[in-house]
């Protein structure tokens, strides 16, 4: 495991990824925006608001918006989005653009604010065939957050008793049957993404795989 980056560190990879997100997305068209994302089924413009969201709600807003949706995770994400898209794709971009160096959360898990635009961004290029991938540093501290604790996503379940190790970084967790591949790949899967799963080598990797299976058929 590396050294646990300090919280200005996380929000400034943060800022870095999510501008990286706004230039890749700045010449789509219509058809690319209404491309369906890896999450879900959000499309392209969804899920860029959703971000767009999750860097403008503090705390109190999000307990009064979970209180208010009585709980539904899905339908209070739903209602944020809704409130943080735009009546274009432009301007949804343009809101995004806006909250680039924003450093507002629901929480004071940083580096899981981090993961949101890491894993989000993938959620976008994946299926728009953009090349471009997060740094490994940024993928790396959003790999060892996920390995540590089930935060949205049940990634230390998905991963308990094997053993991941990047082969492009220094990421390494877990005792167990051997699961390797690139930072992003082993981010993406702990984030619950199987098309990531296919990525990955070990004899590890068909448990890992069959996991992600069963977490998306419940």
């Amino acid at each position: 495991m590396t050294q646990t980056l300090a919280r200005d560190e996380l929000w400034a990879l943060a800022h870095a990824e999510r501008a990286a997100l706004a230039e890749d997305l700045a010449g789509l068209d219509d058809g690319q925006w209404a491309t369906p994302s890896l999450c879900g089924d959000w499309t392209v413009e969804e899920v860029l608001a959703h971000l767009t969201a999750a860097a403008s709600v503090g705390r109190l807003r999000w307990l009064r918006g979970v209180l208010g949706a009585r709980f539904d995770f899905d339908l209070h994400n739903a209602r944020r989005l809704a409130e943080h898209r735009g009546t274009t794709p432009a301007e949804t971009l343009a809101r995004f653009r806006a909250i680039v160096t924003s450093t507002t959360g629901a929480s004071g898990h940083t580096a899981a604010w981090l993961g949101e635009v890491v894993v989000h961004a993938q959620d976008i290029r994946r299926p728009l065939g953009l090349s471009t991938v997060p740094t490994i540093e940024a993928t790396t501290a959003v790999a060892e957050f996920y390995a540590s604790r089930d935060f949205a996503v049940p990634s230390k379940t998905l991963a308990d008793g094997l053993r991941l190790a990047a082969t492009d970084g220094p990421f390494t967790t877990g005792n167990g049957p051997l699961v390797s591949g690139t930072t992003l790949a082993l981010t993406m899967a702990m984030a619950g993404r199987a098309s990531y799963a296919a990525d990955l080598t070990g004899p590890g990797a068909t448990v890992l795989q069959n996991r992600l299976a069963a977490e998306m058929a419940g």
